[in-house]
């Protein structure tokens, strides 16, 4: 099975302007997916949207609805966003008792399932369980914030998820998210990531779709 897959775009809504969300998805509606990021105010000290909102913006039909949720909880929680009509839902690996068991139920409710990993948290526990999963997302900053620096010691954690997929033969997408930006996205494309969530580097841009555009093709310019 080929390892290269194809360069995804999927700008966090986090950096938008809430109160014309509509508008704001339009902008960028030549990404591949939007990024929701959903947080509880525990697992990370923020808070964001719920299933409502994931709700509102799948029946726009812009585009499809990635949903990262940090929050606790997640084997009670998450399966209501796949409900909500979410495309993809992923939890946090720290957050969830029985991940295979609620990757199994969110894939019966219809949607792709992530599973994310703070930069503390060692990818080695889901090396052997790979392919219950559609996506990893190796985070590359803390979560809870926009606006951060890119972690360049998480690049050997993406390369680890990577092997261990080619070496399981395993169809997977590894995810970035954090301070992606035309400055760091080649480096996560090398070490194998081939989905991509940008934030402040799309939504402050003069021009969200050329910014969505030149991430791309950085990023498939350096696509192994």
């Amino acid at each position: 099975m080929s390892t290269t897959r194809p360069v995804t775009i999927h700008p966090s809504i986090l950096n938008a302007d809430f109160l014309r969300i509509g508008a704001e998805v339009e902008r960028i509606a030549g990404a591949d997916a939007v990024h929701v990021d959903v947080m509880d105010n525990h697992f990370v000290p923020n808070l964001t949207f719920g299933a409502t909102m994931v709700e509102q913006i799948a029946r726009q039909g812009t585009l499809p609805v990635d949903a990262h949720l940090m929050i606790e909880n997640a084997d009670r929680e998450a399966p209501a966003y796949a409900e909500a009509g979410a495309a993809s839902v992923t939890f946090h690996l720290e957050a969830a008792a029985a991940p295979i068991r609620l990757a199994r139920e969110l894939h019966r409710l219809g949607t792709r399932v992530g599973v994310a990993l703070r930069p503390a948290t060692p990818v080695e526990p889901l090396l052997d369980i790979l392919g219950e999963f559609d996506m990893v997302l190796v985070m590359t900053v803390e979560p809870g914030f926009g606006g951060q620096s890119f972690l360049e010691g998480m690049l050997p954690k993406i390369q680890r998820v990577r092997q261990a997929a080619a070496s399981a033969d395993v169809d997977l997408s590894v995810q970035v998210d954090g301070g992606v930006s035309r400055e760091t996205i080649a480096r996560a494309a090398e070490a194998g990531a081939d989905c991509f969530v940008a934030g402040s580097a799309v939504y402050r841009a003069d021009d969200a779709a050329a910014e969505i555009t030149a991430l791309r093709d950085l990023a498939a310019a350096h696509r192994h």
